[in-house]
């Protein structure tokens, strides 16, 4: 499967270029992640991005209205969301 797939009808994750990926470098330390909370039966939290990283995703990471669509693991993960908080020493 080519890095540069992109998803249709449950196809793989649409990868971001070299390129793409050193223009959001930037704006993952200025990524803010919510406190979890649960259901009983999932864990949640909440990924804020800053306004000119949304700016700067491809739009095809976007729905017609340019909201960032629900993205697979390895989508988020190749724009700097760990959904692990590090904690300084």
């Amino acid at each position: 499967m080519s890095r540069h797939h992109h998803r249709q009808g449950g196809s793989g994750p649409r990868m971001l270029t070299e390129s793409e990926r050193a223009r959001l470098e930037e704006f993952v330390p200025d990524i803010n992640y919510s406190a979890r909370y649960s259901d009983s039966k999932y864990e949640y939290r909440h990924v804020m991005l800053p306004k000119a990283m949304l700016d700067m995703i491809p739009n095809d990471y976007k729905d017609s209205n340019g909201v960032l669509k629900i993205l697979k693991e390895e989508e988020w993960r190749g724009l700097g969301i760990t959904q692990v908080l590090m904690l300084a020493m």
